[in-house]
């Protein structure tokens, strides 16, 4: 029965994505609107269905999943983030827009050279195919779990599946389709989210004033640590959560891209202001959820589960009801394929432009390249969440940020000796630096956590993009002129 009811619900979500996708991609479906959006998509529309790209799937499961672990301090990161939605609002969407780009990471052909270029357009692709698929694999084991187990159908099948239908609504018009589908989904999970907390709020007989009082006066809604030793520490995460923005979305081609389709600089700044505003009250309330659940358990004696990504699938399954059980599935889906889907458009654009140079080529050819390209990803896609799925994670959330702490190093370096220097660099020499700096800083991490018992955190990302500075200053050229832009 369960399994049937989440069938039924996927059905009909993916009907209503797909007819969404034909009608906006009627007479639309170049390279312009799969890339662009031709520029035209309406800055509020934009700012909706980023928050469901930022979020997905991993938010919907693992925040609420964390709250027993770390409390509610993952705030003070969510603090942080809205300092570096600024940053991006005022410092780099202006130098995007003026220079009128497709991929955000031509600025680097143009400060410094190709090889700095190609360097960072591949330490993207790096991140994102990995971050994504990470993403992506949570909801398709939950899925497999709660479904697909039933009728003896392999994870493998499961994943190829979901790939395929985010390929077939997303295979024409690309990002005009997935702003407008995007939006669609992060209201559906938005509400989802509303909608459970309700129904544990009702099965604990709290109305909305007592649910307050209970979140409030738990001991897990502690939000501020201070102790220095800690990964905990405030200091640490709030200004990690200003760099994890900075990288996440400001040099992120994923988040960029759908900037780039709002009509004028105006409107996108109106867009990442309000999109960053929004995004702090949406990860509080998961974390109060992650409250409301845990008082739960406890009063009703549930074992919950030693993995926290497992904890909300597992009681929304087994304790708190179909109701829960149907947002449950609706939001997940909703949050999940938002992600996924831009991270496909975005992964798709970046290996076109960046690496193969399609805007060199004709009209006919380029359409045919990018098409390829977009199944080509697709498959990678298959093949990343088969591996994670081999090797197994605990709590997907922190893996997708430690991942980003050591890919996205480099491109803050690149990015942030261009826009405050005028130094000009051995271009040829780029990408032996940006290898290096990660490694250097696992090295470092390593001899923190052996000989000094210092456990690093999220704060390796400033280490790793200072480090690639020092190495792009270590190779650059006397002449301090940068190449015209």
């Amino acid at each position: 029965m369960i399994g049937t009811t989440i069938l039924i619900i996927f059905a009909a979500y993916f009907g209503i994505l797909y007819l969404i996708s034909v009608l906006i991609s009627r007479g639309s479906s170049d390279n312009d609107a799969f890339f662009v959006a031709n520029r035209k998509s309406p800055w509020y529309i934009v700012a909706i269905g980023m928050i469901g790209t930022s979020v997905s799937g991993v938010t919907f499961v693992s925040v609420p999943g964390m709250v027993g672990a770390f409390n509610m301090s993952y705030m003070q990161m969510v603090f942080g983030f809205f300092f570096g939605y600024l940053v991006v609002a005022y410092l780099l969407l202006p130098l995007y827009y003026k220079l009128n780009l497709t991929s955000i990471y031509t600025y680097l052909d143009q400060r410094f050279g190709n090889y700095s270029y190609k360097t960072g357009a591949s330490f993207f692709i790096l991140s994102r195919i990995i971050g994504s698929a990470a993403k992506l694999y949570l909801v398709a084991l939950i899925l497999q779990t709660l479904v697909f187990d039933h009728w003896h159908i392999p994870f493998w099948m499961t994943v190829s599946g979901i790939i395929l239908f985010i390929w077939i609504y997303t295979r024409k018009s690309g990002i005009k389709t997935i702003v407008w589908t995007d939006t669609l989904q992060t209201l559906s999970f938005i509400i989802a989210a509303i909608l459970i907390i309700w129904q544990v709020s009702s099965l604990l007989k709290l109305d909305l004033g007592e649910a307050i009082s209970t979140i409030s006066n738990s001991p897990h809604s502690k939000i501020f640590h201070f102790e220095w030793k800690s990964p905990l520490n405030f200091f640490k995460q709030f200004f990690s959560g200003i760099f994890i923005v900075i990288v996440m979305t400001g040099l992120d081609q994923d988040n960029m891209q759908k900037n780039l389709t709002c009509k004028n600089l105006k409107d996108a700044r109106k867009n990442m202001l309000t999109y960053g505003f929004l995004f702090t009250p949406i990860n509080f309330l998961f974390l109060s959820l992650g409250i409301l659940l845990l008082v739960f358990a406890s009063q009703q004696g549930i074992a919950l589960p030693t993995v926290s990504d497992e904890i909300l699938p597992y009681l929304v399954s087994n304790y708190l009801g179909l109701p829960c059980l149907i947002f449950f599935t609706i939001g997940i889906i909703g949050a999940s394929f938002a992600n996924a889907d831009s991270a496909l458009a975005s992964l798709t654009t970046s290996f076109c432009v960046d690496i193969l140079g399609i805007n060199q080529k004709n009209d006919k050819e380029a359409n045919t390249t990018r098409k390829r390209v977009h199944i080509g990803m697709s498959i990678v896609f298959i093949l990343v969440i088969l591996f994670i799925h081999h090797i197994g994670q605990d709590n997907v959330l922190n893996t997708i940020y430690k991942v980003a702490s050591y890919t996205y190093g480099p491109l803050l370096g690149l990015f942030g000796l261009g826009l405050f220097s005028k130094v000009q660099i051995k271009d040829k020499y780029a990408p032996i630096v940006c290898i290096l700096a990660p490694i250097i800083c696992y090295l470092i991490e390593e001899t923190l956590a052996t000989s000094f018992r210092y456990k690093v955190g999220y704060e390796i990302l400033m280490l790793n993009g200072l480090l690639t500075v020092i190495g792009l200053l270590i190779i650059s050229e006397r002449k301090t002129t940068p190449k015209p832009i």
